[in-house]
């Protein structure tokens, strides 16, 4: 698929902190309950850290209790790109930024009580947030 925003391994390195290019461009997943953007309660967007394309309005976002960022639903469903992950033993769905191709983290059918029945589980270093003003 070609992706609006493209660049080299070598560009995403010079742009990305390490932890970030392993996340968004290798696909690792972040330690659980370390992310800076797990609490935050303030209302706002999440964007795509590598390329700032919009991702998750702060309304859609909830406690899962798994120990990353999760949401109901992406900010437009053409925001996200799903991608069956044969990985690690297991059938997961990736998600990925549509925009850029960048890993953010998985979705799964167990959000319990939410509007969509998904809990879109997230890396927090993916994304960034703006506040509303």
């Amino acid at each position: 698929m070609g992706y609006a925003v493209e660049k080299s391994d070598e560009r995403w390195r010079e742009e990305l902190t390490p932890e970030q290019f392993a996340v968004l461009r290798e696909a690792a997943t972040e330690r659980p309950w370390t992310g800076e953007l797990l609490d935050e309660s303030r209302a706002g967007l999440y964007t795509c850290a590598a390329c700032g394309a919009e991702l998750f309005k702060s309304g859609t976002k909830f406690d899962s209790h798994c120990g990353w960022p999760s949401f109901y639903e992406s900010v437009r469903p053409e925001a996200v790109e799903l991608i069956e992950d044969r990985s690690h033993g297991m059938v997961r769905t990736e998600v990925r930024c549509a925009s850029c191709g960048s890993h953010l983290g998985h979705v799964f059918p167990d959000g319990f009580g939410t509007p969509t029945g998904d809990r879109y589980c997230m890396n927090s270093i993916a994304l960034d947030f703006v506040p509303e003003t």
